[in-house]
């Protein structure tokens, strides 16, 4: 007899992976991920690993009333090269995610309970695709505004330094263009 085959991570399923506390791990490629990608810059030579390294384990959990719960322990880690929204220029953004996500039999259920709990709470599917579950967590997870800690070059004037000089600079265009309008007017017509 043949040893049982792994769960397979694009079609998993979900109940007999918790109740026997199944545990996957493994690294993926970001090219698999075109959600992720979408704002990230290319990879170059100097770019972080382009993997996403995940683990997802399965348990079956007892809650208070008795009833038992399906949960799923996922972990997943990458980096991206995205651009500082302050400098413009290339930022690594190191994403990490842990969430602990309960499954309930149902839609209904599982929106009435996600608004009193402090886990994700989702329906059970038939099958569970853990790739796309875990470029969805890491989609969640992208910075609203990427911007380095400190920017490695100096920025442009900022807008506060643009009003000081503003006037100044008006002044003297204005002036350059009443220059040109006298230079004007005084040349026979």
């Amino acid at each position: 007899m043949s040893p049982p085959r792994p769960p397979d991570p694009r079609r998993l399923d979900l109940a007999s992976f918790a109740r026997s506390a199944g545990l996957l791990e493994g690294e993926w490629p970001l090219a698999g991920m075109p959600r992720l990608l979408q704002d990230a810059l290319p990879p170059t030579t100097d770019s972080p690993t382009p993997g996403v390294a995940w683990s997802a384990r399965g348990e079956m959990h007892r809650s208070a009333g008795g009833e038992t719960q399906t949960r799923l322990l996922l972990r997943a880690r990458t980096a991206l090269r995205l651009t500082c929204q302050r400098c413009l220029q290339p930022v690594v953004v190191e994403l990490e995610v842990a969430p602990t996500l309960r499954f309930v039999r149902d839609e209904a259920m599982a929106e009435r309970l996600d608004e009193e709990s402090e886990e994700d709470v989702l329906a059970m599917p038939p099958s569970l695709d853990l790739h796309a579950l875990v470029e969805d967590e890491l989609i969640l997870a992208l910075p609203l505004v990427p911007r380095h800690e400190r920017c490695p070059e100096p920025l442009p004037m900022s807008a506060g330094e643009l009003d000081e000089a503003g006037p100044q600079r008006a002044e003297g265009a204005f002036a350059g263009l009443a220059e040109l309008l006298k230079d004007q007017r005084g040349k026979p017509g």
